[in-house]
């Protein structure tokens, strides 16, 4: 490997994490038996020890919005980049390949009958990686979950000649948006495919439901491996915990996925009617936090 940045002692011929980790957990979340949290930053805790766990590992090392998944004699070979990546027996595939603009957030594709595709939130902007994903299908619609993820929006609309979203709350970071969705209510913005409005993490933070099945939260909750449940992230909601308790508790009513979709934290599948409670649930604990000091190093996903 042609690098100047020095490799470990302990990882002469073994993979590892760099130096420039930024403790995102989007390795974390692919390759968590592999990868955990230690000193504030995510280490290699084992290597893999078949091709599964392998790959594994080159998956972690594509999604790494810094490169920072490494192995001294392996290079990152394009042949083995497994994204965009089908996300079991769904309609949906996670893009990869995060990007440092959106703190390392995750994006999707949503398949939609006809062949065509909405992408929720985006990766790193790369012309290679638009054809790829292009390359299943005209994508239609990028979808902005709020403000923090706008980075690349703009530029992947263009290149798909699809339209962009975003709230009007956060319409300040990508004025030049072609759909705006204003107030509270709920809204169909395509056959099967629900924006709603839920002003907390951000001003114009929106939840997209498609087919009662997917539910991309952004950054409004999160599937937690710490609790092993939903929960908010309090101590990163930018704009208001009591606006975003307002919020859940004015959704919840009716709010039905099966599929938990976040921007940061673990995605999760449930059965529609325990995704329900757990909202409702979600939805009475906000309503007993109150604002804190907003410190992102604070999250545990």
């Amino acid at each position: 490997m042609n690098d100047a940045r020095a490799i470990p002692e302990h990882a002469r011929n073994a993979w590892y994490v760099d130096d420039r980790c930024t403790n995102c957990d989007v390795a974390r979340q692919l390759a968590p038996e592999l990868i955990a949290e230690t000193g504030g930053r995510s280490a290699i805790v084992r290597q893999p020890r078949d091709a599964a766990e392998e790959r594994l590992l080159h998956a972690a090392a594509f999604a790494c919005p810094t490169r920072s998944i490494r192995h001294p004699s392996r290079r990152l070979a394009p042949e083995l980049d497994p994204f965009p990546m089908r996300l079991d027996d769904t309609d949906v595939l996670l893009c990869g390949h995060n990007s440092q603009h959106t703190a390392g957030a995750n994006s999707y594709l949503l398949r939609r009958p006809g062949g065509t595709q909405m992408m929720v939130d985006t990766p790193r902007w790369s012309e290679p990686l638009a054809a790829r994903y292009e390359a299943l299908g005209p994508v239609t619609d990028v979808l902005l979950t709020h403000r923090d993820h706008v980075a690349h929006g703009r530029r992947y609309a263009d290149r798909f000649g699809a339209r962009l979203w975003i709230h009007e709350g956060d319409l300040d970071a990508v004025p030049d948006a072609d759909r705006v969705l204003r107030g509270t209510r709920s809204a169909e913005i395509a056959d099967g495919v629900y924006a709603h409005p839920l002003p907390g993490h951000t001003r114009g933070s929106v939840l997209y439901v498609a087919d009662e099945r997917y539910c991309f939260s952004g950054d409004s909750f999160y599937w937690s491996r710490t609790t092993g449940d939903i929960e908010v992230a309090d101590s990163v909601t930018w704009y208001s915990i009591e606006e975003l308790a307002a919020s859940l508790a004015r959704t919840a009513v009716g709010l039905r996925f099966e599929w938990l979709l976040p921007g940061h934290g673990d995605r999760t599948h449930l059965p529609a009617a325990e995704m329900a409670e757990r909202v409702r649930r979600l939805a009475e604990r906000t309503r007993e936090l109150r604002p804190r000091p907003v410190d992102f190093t604070a999250v545990r996903w």
